[in-house]
């Protein structure tokens, strides 16, 4: 048995347009039949967050954004932030992205204060770690894994921490259609856990969701999900269809 209700949050990154995203909302709230067992979100484009937190107000359903910048207001060009998202009905916002963090050059201390901005917005943060594939080889998973987490977190407080919750996605299964293998990523989970515990101690750690992302798709949700210490799933390309997303909650919902 699982110790909460597993959650599944559907990270849509650059895809969709308004109108297909607003027809895959108005679906999902419709068929979504998983509500008592399962919590679940999903991570719309900015430019219509709006739009979908509009139809799944009052819903079991709740409205994450992809990224924030880490300071309130400002001269940033093409920037959101924190209080923006918040007021368009977000609850929640992915912080960390290996793709933020590699490509476009995020640090661990940029990261850092963005989940402090958006604690003080009462925005949840959702915390991406993991290690490149050269990394693992080289035998750095615990040690890229502790100086993400601890980082991350600096000077977060045992208040907050049950407002975030923590994604491991190693990058080398970030839509590759590689993904580590259940054992693998129990093993991360466990580090992960043990982290949390030495920082915020037992209780507060064993409350703290821990979500795996990395190529998560219906065929693989329930040998990852039987996992002890999987929480749940952050899912990438799988949440844009909505019939694998809504096999991915229903598998999901089985370890309530």
């Amino acid at each position: 048995m699982k110790r909460k209700k597993p959650l599944v949050i559907g990270n849509w990154k650059m895809n969709l347009t308004c109108s297909e995203a607003v027809k895959f909302a108005q679906l999902l709230r419709k068929q979504m039949i998983t509500t008592n067992k399962i919590v679940c979100g999903i991570s719309p484009s900015f430019i219509f967050l709006k739009d979908i937190c509009t139809i799944l107000a009052d819903s079991a359903i709740f409205v994450g954004a992809q990224n924030i910048h880490s300071e309130r207001a400002g001269a940033y060009t093409g920037e959101v932030s924190a209080f923006m998202v918040k007021e368009a009905g977000c609850s929640h916002v992915i912080i960390g992205h290996s793709e933020r963090r590699h490509i476009f050059g995020e640090t661990d201390a940029f990261i850092n204060t963005k989940v402090k901005t958006a604690l003080s917005a009462n925005l949840k943060p959702i915390l991406c770690i993991g290690e490149k594939l050269h990394e693992r080889a080289g035998g750095k998973t615990t040690l890229v894994i502790e100086n993400q987490l601890k980082n991350g977190l600096r000077g977060i407080g045992a208040e907050h921490i049950q407002d975030s919750v923590i994604a491991y996605e190693p990058v080398w299964a970030i839509g590759t259609g590689k993904t580590a293998s259940p054992e693998q990523v129990n093993e991360v989970h466990t580090y992960i856990r043990g982290l949390l515990i030495d920082i915020y101690g037992k209780d507060i750690a064993r409350d703290t969701y821990i979500l795996y992302g990395g190529s998560v798709k219906p065929e693989n949700t329930r040998d990852l999900m039987a996992q002890e210490e999987v929480d749940g799933l952050l899912v990438g390309g799988a949440s844009i269809n909505l019939e694998s997303f809504l096999k991915i909650l229903d598998s999901a919902s089985n370890f309530s």
